[in-house]
């Protein structure tokens, strides 16, 4: 399978080093083009992949093509390879932000397969959430399988509503980065009382996977873990006391309803 990306910045290159990491493809099997040359040529030579002059021929060269570009720019680039598009069965994966199946299709023909995917920024090490949402053209392709069962390589996947990605962008895409905040801020208390920050960051970043991965195994609600940890009058059960006092839950739901409602451009 030949894959193409217009677009290479940080989430395309996620992705990227994801599906490169676990074999699922060879860099000589990527085709990429974006706007400056300078930005990633250094990057391409370095994983293999071949560079396209243009978005066209990126299209032209590629069973699937993955949208990466910003917003702004979408409805010039769909112009550019609509013509491409409409000449060969190449399939298209966006994740342009705020571009939904419908604004993607106007661009197109109806018999367009079109998958609109929202991954995290963990893809890259084959650990990250990806949201996707096929239009009618795609809904009984088996292509789309094969697309799926490619995410699939680099993490795990959901379909959704497309009226849910913007909460899954609050879940998913923009929570690694609280997440990264959590951490630090656990480790600064070990720093507080001792530790040098790298072994404290080391020593929070694994309990916070490890905790994570226990959550995926187990057929319990994180609620009922916390329970289990939280022996009675124990050291446990008085720091979640104090950190409910603090507010810690009600932060986490107010930035979660700050990112979704920004998502939703509320």
């Amino acid at each position: 399978m030949q894959i193409g990306f217009i677009g290479v910045g940080n989430m395309a290159r996620a992705i990227i080093d994801g599906l490169l990491a676990t074999k699922a493809v060879a860099g000589t099997d990527l085709h990429v083009h974006s706007g400056h040359l300078e930005h990633y040529q250094a990057y391409a030579d370095k994983i293999g992949a071949h560079i396209a002059p243009d978005n066209a021929t990126v299209v032209a060269d590629s069973d699937v093509v993955f949208l990466a570009v910003k917003p702004q720019i979408t409805p010039d680039v769909l112009t550019e390879i609509s013509g491409t598009f409409a000449s060969r069965p190449a399939y298209l994966v966006s994740m342009v932000s705020g571009f939904d199946l419908a604004a993607l299709g106007a661009h197109l023909t109806a018999s367009q397969p079109i998958l609109r995917i929202m991954p995290n920024l963990n893809v890259a090490i084959a650990a990250g959430m990806t949201a996707y949402a096929p239009n009618a053209a795609a809904s009984v392709d088996d292509q789309t399988k094969a697309v799926i069962g490619l995410l699939a390589q680099i993490g795990g996947t959901v379909a959704l509503p497309e009226a849910d990605f913007a909460t899954f962008v609050g879940l998913a895409g923009s929570s690694p980065a609280f997440v990264y905040q959590f951490i630090d801020a656990m480790a600064s208390v070990g720093v507080k009382y001792g530790l040098s920050k790298k072994v404290a960051v080391q020593i929070a970043a694994q309990a916070v996977a490890g905790s994570a991965q226990l959550v995926l195994n187990r057929d319990a609600s994180p609620a009922d873990l916390a329970d289990a940890v939280a022996s009675p009058g124990g050291t446990t059960i008085r720091g979640m006391l104090a950190m409910q006092a603090a507010g810690f839950q009600n932060a986490v739901v107010a930035g979660l309803d700050a990112t979704i409602a920004m998502d939703k451009g509320e």
